[in-house]
């Protein structure tokens, strides 16, 4: 049986209230004129005011929906932080405030419309070993080329690109999840449900994969942001070949569940991916 209402939506809002109260303390005490030490102390006492609030309310099952959700409002607090009050850390602040929103949103999209398959996981902070090595290289590199040639991670064309990209695959991947709805999943379904349609319309029309999209420009712009050429390069080549084939896994399935139709859909709409073509039915 799938989740009610009830079931949900106080997950949802402990998550945004969670996320959001420290961000929104952070905002209005640099409006005026604290610290930036100062802001982000005040920010994580946010943390034990959302713990107390979820236990006020008696919702026991939504403390570690809080603390995270909280721990993330928290970590984009300090990014903006290091945005507003420093120039040279501009690109590092944004980096982590797009990287920590990044994680709520996943949450909080399925929260909104895909309750059903919701838990902690929907944060994917567990996404895969691979995803926290990339990022721990990701942040190796930022740190020895900012030590060794620190006019490297001054703003420029490359960031500007970077945050492009963040922003512009950030939007692409919420506006998939919301057109798929409840067809979408984190995970690959190999049973199709009841409810589970061939979605080709809105961004589906132009892409048939356009979180994954969405995902693979927002990947290697977090690294045009850092100025990371070398992570730039791997995380390209690493988000290519893992699309390429989960890509292929998941058109296999969609083709047993729609058979003509998925067939159809592939002729005229293109994965959106470069050179990843997706499973191809042998004549």
């Amino acid at each position: 049986m799938g989740r009610t209402r009830a079931d949900w939506l106080p997950e949802l809002w402990v998550s945004v209230g969670s996320y959001f109260s420290p961000v929104i303390v952070a905002c209005l005490l640099l409006l005026s004129g604290q610290s930036g030490l100062r802001v982000v102390v005040f920010a994580s006492s946010q943390l034990l005011v959302a713990i107390a609030g979820v236990k006020c309310a008696r919702l026991p099952g939504c403390v570690l929906v809080a603390a995270i959700a909280c721990v993330l409002g928290i970590v984009s607090s300090a990014g903006i932080c290091l945005m507003c009050s420093d120039n040279e850390l501009f690109c590092v602040g944004a980096y982590i405030t797009a990287l920590s929103f990044f994680h709520f949103s996943e949450y909080f999209t399925t929260a909104m419309w895909n309750p059903h398959r919701l838990s902690l996981d929907s944060f994917i902070l567990n996404h895969s070993r691979e995803y926290h090595i990339a990022a721990i290289a990701s942040w190796t590199e930022y740190g020895l080329e900012s030590w060794l040639f620190p006019q490297m991670k001054l703003f420029s064309i490359f960031s500007r690109v970077g945050l492009a990209l963040v922003v512009c695959g950030q939007l692409l991947r919420q506006v998939a999840m919301f057109t798929a709805r409840s067809n979408f999943s984190h995970l690959i379904s190999y049973e199709k449900e009841e409810e589970h349609e061939l979605v080709t319309w809105g961004v589906y029309a132009l892409s048939r994969h356009p979180s994954y999209v969405g995902w693979f420009y927002w990947s290697i712009g977090t690294q045009l942001l850092l100025c990371n050429p070398l992570c730039t390069l791997a995380y390209g080549a690493a988000s290519w070949a893992f699309f390429h084939e989960r890509i292929e896994d998941e058109e296999l399935t969609l083709l047993h569940f729609f058979g003509k139709s998925y067939e159809e859909y592939q002729r005229h709409v293109g994965t959106g991916l470069p050179f990843i073509y997706g499973y191809q039915v042998k004549k």
